[in-house]
């Protein structure tokens, strides 16, 4: 039996851009099986047919999945066709959607990979809003509290920073605030639009288990303070306080949830108030 086999089973992500679209989605379908042990495998900018061959043939003798994103028709065939020729299970993520999209707007796609594609607006603005999520992380610039699209309040390890990080790639320019026991949150949150700070909490023997964890990966005694359940609980009930002094703060519990799921949860949670807000203009019109 291969030593690939053994391991579990692959799925090759093959892309002729970056793979980020195919990735994502075969990580949000794979959220339906935590335990299968299957690993991805990302191959990105394979735009010939040269490039494309050692791949599928190393899948087709590993028994693994391929889910491909390749807009231009004669790689797409060219996967298909040696796909067919392998016995090697292959999907094609976007080839149906373009030629379905193509129909409908009865227009020829460019059959362009994004990664060739001029840069856009919305390109450099999200830059911007990553550049401006990393110099905001875990309180490190306060001032930027006014200047962000979104502010989120946690103790530590409710994941305000990848939550941070994923909602910056959407485009929001994303601060965090880590709360510490004692410590009052200081003054420029009070002073940044309180509707845009959202409070992030947890489940306190799950935080406990990932303080731990956490404490294990960095070498350090998992006895310590950090991860000590009454320390923790001590922490859980402060921010609680600091919540209940701010009633119009959304405070969404991340128990359990994937990053992508709490994110959608927070954007909705946003489009919410603007439209609630927009309504009331129009009111007083």
């Amino acid at each position: 039996m291969p030593e690939s086999v053994q391991e579990g089973k692959r799925i090759d992500v093959l892309s002729d851009s970056t793979g980020e679209t195919a990735e994502k989605v075969v990580r949000a379908a794979m959220l339906q099986f935590p335990h299968s042990g299957a690993k991805i495998r990302l191959h990105t900018r394979v735009r010939t047919k040269e490039a494309a061959r050692p791949i599928l043939e190393r899948a087709a003798q590993e028994g693994a999945l391929v889910v491909f994103t390749v807009v231009s028709p004669e790689l797409r065939e060219f996967i298909h066709t040696l796909s067919y020729e392998l016995r090697l299970e292959a999907l094609d993520l976007i080839g149906s959607l373009i030629g379905k999209l193509g129909i409908f707007l009865e227009r020829q796609p460019i059959n362009m990979p994004s990664g060739m594609l001029p840069l856009s607006d919305e390109y450099f603005r999200r830059i911007e809003a990553v550049e401006f999520t990393v110099k905001s992380d875990d309180g490190k610039e306060p001032r930027n509290f006014k200047k962000a699209d979104l502010v989120l309040v946690g103790v530590s390890r409710t994941s305000k920073t990848p939550l941070s990080t994923l909602l910056a790639q959407r485009g929001l320019k994303v601060a965090n605030l880590p709360i510490v026991l004692g410590v009052e949150p200081p003054p420029e949150l009070e002073e940044a639009s309180q509707d845009r700070v959202v409070g992030l909490t947890i489940g306190l023997e799950p935080l406990v288990e990932i303080r731990k964890a956490r404490l294990k990966q960095l070498g350090m005694s998992v006895d310590a303070a950090y991860g000590l359940k009454e320390q923790v609980k001590e922490e859980i009930d402060y921010a609680g306080k600091i919540f209940a002094r701010h009633p119009h703060w959304p405070v969404i519990d991340v128990t359990g949830r994937a990053i992508e799921e709490t994110a959608v949860i927070i954007l909705e949670s946003l489009k919410e108030r603007d439209e609630a807000a927009k309504n009331a203009r129009a009111a007083l019109v």
